[in-house]
């Protein structure tokens, strides 16, 4: 069994906190030549990142690139909308379960997969209620408190 190797550019920890993740999905993603240099140095924010299906197609939005360093004037423009690659059945699949469910399309994260291609792993997400946010804070705080008392009876 092969494990994959990928180097992570970018992960959006927010949205595990804004959103419940019901699935996840990896899709390529449209780069110009400096977007891709500029991943190279971890210049990538994914915090307000959010993804619409248009016309069949599935864009990103939010998703902030810095420019490339080393640059010219054929630069990136570094908040511009970018084309995801998905298949065309699942497109429809997700478009059909936004529709009927209000359920909204998350990035999790950025990353460069085994063979140098720049991939968004993509959720499929149902928006948390406040009092959904407080009980996963105490389930938090439970489970860090069990650790740190077990930490201590077996020193």
């Amino acid at each position: 069994m092969a494990l994959r190797e990928e180097k992570v550019i970018a992960k959006n920890r927010k949205a595990f906190h804004d959103y419940e993740v019901l699935e996840t999905i990896e899709a390529g993603i449209e780069l110009t030549g400096t977007e891709v240099c500029s991943l190279r140095e971890n210049h990538c924010q994914l915090t307000d990142c959010f993804a619409l299906i248009r016309k069949g197609q599935v864009w990103l939005h939010g998703l902030h690139i810095a420019p490339y360093s080393h640059g010219n004037i054929f630069n990136h423009d570094s908040d511009r909308s970018r084309r995801l690659l998905l298949h065309k059945n699942e497109i429809r699949r997700f478009s059909q379960r936004i529709k009927e469910q209000g359920l909204t399309l998350i990035p999790l994260k950025m990353y460069f997969s085994k063979n140098n291609l720049v991939k968004v792993e993509l959720a499929l997400c149902k928006g948390k209620k406040v009092y959904d946010k407080r009980q996963s804070i105490a389930a938090k705080d439970a489970k860090r408190d069990i650790e740190r008392t077990m930490k201590s009876r077996y020193r």
